[in-house]
């Protein structure tokens, strides 16, 4: 099924888009949701936007891992910059105390490593090729040493990989998963354009897999952003160095993730009214914590992705930066984050 036979099914925004894109104008109309105008100080907030929790799944102690596709095109310098700075932001005290008032109690998170997967890049992966790399792993074993209950497993794609949310097969999957043994062969794949593909916007997205009857596999994909020697715009470039846009869009999908975890389920349900029911964190326009914060941004994506200063004096680099609350304008909003935020501007939007 293509994103087009889909596109008569309400579905949240569990994908992570640029402002004013192809791909962002495509996922709003299935969510039968208009493009949010940007809130500036002094213009009252939109109830539409506070996050509301559904019922469904969150994570509170999450770990996660890091799988890189096509490893010979990846830089084994950016491979080490990303695995530190993402578990470093994800494991931080100060921007953990934004998402905790998410949760009952604190949170925590716990990177489980990286693994490369040698072969070329694929020149095209979708999100059937995705779902196909976590489940072959998971039947051959690969997963096993892992909770699966609260893991979220990454697929890293290389630079020049388009990312789109069809669910057909490329064939890219069988390559990257059996690279676990053997590397890739590299097959030229036809680059078909799709108003929602990462050519046209599309950052990443996370999702999940019933990998059995009683297993399910917690997964997240995104793109290399960068702008290309040609001109051509893959992703949500906003940093000088494209590692650095690969943070910023894993931070939001694993925070997404943890607080939405089961929205596959409900985009599966479609119409169906027990969607809901598979929600967690999400308003009533569709959208998950990181969203709205990147919508309000408009075209300057500088104000919610920004290099912040991490607990213990370290930079962390490329993190996506949300707002308090990410909308929800709770009264319990942790005032520990709240102040520091607020007096290191660091564009942070307080919604609280």
């Amino acid at each position: 099924m293509t994103t087009k036979e889909n596109k008569e099914h309400r579905r949240p925004m569990n994908v992570y888009v640029r402002r004013g894109s192809k791909a962002e104008k495509a996922f709003r109309k299935r969510i039968g949701s208009p493009i949010p105008k940007a809130i500036v100080p002094g213009i009252a907030p939109s109830p539409d936007h506070d996050l509301r929790y559904q019922g469904g799944k969150t994570i509170q102690n999450l770990r996660f891992m890091n799988f890189y596709v096509g490893g010979d095109a990846w830089d084994p310098n950016d491979i080490a910059n990303v695995d530190k700075a993402l578990a470093a932001a994800m494991s931080d005290r100060n921007l953990n105390n934004v998402m905790v008032q998410y949760f009952p109690g604190p949170i925590t998170t716990n990177f489980d490593g990286s693994q490369n997967l040698p072969g070329s890049a694929p020149q095209v992966i979708s999100q059937g090729d995705v779902e196909q790399i976590v489940t072959t792993f998971y039947n051959r074993g690969k997963l096993t040493a892992h909770d699966l209950t609260s893991t979220v497993f990454n697929v890293m794609l290389p630079p020049g990989t388009v990312l789109n949310t069809d669910t057909t097969l490329t064939g890219a999957a069988q390559h990257a998963s059996a690279a676990v043994k053997k590397p890739a062969v590299k097959r030229r794949v036809i680059v078909v354009q799709d108003d929602a593909d990462s050519l046209n916007g599309l950052g990443g997205y996370h999702g999940s897999v019933h990998a059995s009857g009683t297993d399910t596999v917690y997964y997240a994909v995104g793109v290399y952003s960068q702008t290309e020697a040609d001109g051509t715009v893959n992703g949500i470039p906003v940093f000088d160095q494209p590692w650095k846009n690969v943070v910023a869009t894993f931070y939001h999908e694993l925070n997404e993730a943890r607080t939405d975890a089961d929205v596959e389920d409900a985009i599966r349900a479609g119409n169906n009214l027990n969607a809901n029911s598979f929600l967690g964190w999400v308003s009533d326009q569709g959208e998950e914590c990181g969203d709205f914060p990147v919508s309000e941004a408009g075209g300057n994506l500088t104000e919610v992705f920004q290099e912040v200063e991490l607990t213990d004096n370290s930079r962390s680099r490329a993190v996506h930066v949300f707002g308090c609350g990410a909308r929800t304008r709770r009264a319990d909003c942790p005032s520990e984050s709240t102040s520091q935020f607020s007096s290191a501007k660091r564009g942070i939007f307080l919604a609280c």
